[in-house]
């Protein structure tokens, strides 16, 4: 039976590269650590994880995820602390959304205890690619995938879990410019939005190339029936302060991926004694917002991007520029906590960071 006690067979790289990497040159997601952990799902069990190192995968071209998208994935990330520890950030909020992720797409879940520990265990062995550089991180990457030989539209019965690693800087380098979808759409009612699924961001690609050549970083996304109310942006959820209050669209429904950076802003916000609106953010309150000035600050939240501040909204032929960076008192603050937070710089109060 797969518990949190389950031994894992370690076979270490004769060859680190890690010694070969420009720290002050590191483009995010294209440098990889020197292991990753796998798993293979078959007979309907789970077989003994190992950690081996980082190489290619070898696949049959009738591997059914390629074919009907069974394939899910999480983001993370580790830091390094002060005083020389190795923290990842609220660990068990990735291991439920992925079990619920693998509930939606017909997969098998795997325990929320184990997965945590199998994401400690990997980032122990890969605990000197952790920078103590500031903005930068060990981003984890879990994911799962359907591996059955077989062309044929059913559920698979066999299946890989992977975990890699790889140390990243800053996800956008600047703030960002955005522009609100009324065309396409990520998620519909009844669909797999609230589930990190591959094949939504394949779906998303398009779109989202649309909005870059017209010189936007990401789209933001609008419900599927009407286009009238805000969801989410591309990598990332999506934050308002309006009238001094924090409004971020409500994760009721399964059109919206509920995010661990969000979540984290919404508690330390209410901890603050700031007012919290989850609710539905329509288009028109927006755009209006921005414009009479009610709307103070606009920001997406993510693990990525962590705190993204948004400055620029692009609404079908206008462009509406938001508030300078310097002037946004809550985003602003709560971007230095939690860099302080995982950095060790500040009392941990609500035990988030997961000492490894």
């Amino acid at each position: 039976m797969l518990n949190e006690t389950t031994s894992i067979n370690v076979t270490l790289t004769k060859n680190s590269h890690i010694n070969e990497v420009d720290w002050s040159n590191i483009p995010f997601g294209r440098i990889f650590s020197d292991h990753m952990l796998v798993m293979d799902y078959a007979n309907g069990e789970w077989k003994q994880p190992e950690i081996i190192p980082f190489g290619n995968l070898s696949l049959n071209p009738a591997t059914s995820a390629i074919h009907y998208g069974q394939s899910v994935f999480e983001g993370m990330k580790a830091n390094k602390s002060e005083n020389g520890d190795v923290v990842i950030f609220r660990p068990e909020l990735n291991a439920k959304r992925f079990k619920e992720s693998c509930e939606r797409l017909c997969m098998p879940g795997i325990p929320e205890d184990v997965f945590v520990e199998l994401v400690k265990k990997l980032v122990d062995v890969e605990r000197d690619w952790v920078s103590t550089k500031e903005d930068y991180s060990l981003y984890i990457r879990p994911f799962m995938f359907a591996t059955d030989d077989y062309i044929g539209v059913k559920p698979s019965e066999t299946y890989k879990f992977v975990i890699f690693t790889c140390p990243v800087g800053t996800y956008y380098s600047e703030p960002v410019s955005v522009k609100i979808e009324e065309y396409y759409t990520r998620a519909a009612a009844g669909g797999v939005g609230m589930a990190k699924a591959a094949g939504n961001y394949g779906a998303a690609l398009f779109p989202a190339k649309q909005g870059q050549l017209k010189g936007f970083h990401q789209l933001v996304w609008t419900d599927a029936k009407e286009h009238k109310y805000i969801e989410e942006s591309g990598t990332m959820n999506i934050m308002f302060v309006i009238n001094g209050t924090l409004v971020t669209p409500s994760e009721e429904g399964d059109t919206i991926l509920k995010g661990t950076t969000k979540r984290t802003v919404i508690e330390v916000a209410q901890s603050w004694g700031m007012k919290v609106e989850e609710r539905k953010v329509s288009v028109e309150e927006v755009v209006n917002g921005i414009k009479d000035g009610s709307i103070t600050e606009a920001f997406g939240a993510g693990t990525a991007a962590t705190i993204a501040h948004i400055v620029r909204l692009g609404y079908r032929d206008e462009i509406l520029d938001l508030p300078s960076v310097e002037s946004r008192t809550f985003s602003n603050k709560v971007k230095k906590y939690l860099d302080d937070l995982k950095a060790g710089k500040i009392e941990d109060t609500h035990g988030w960071c997961v000492k490894v």
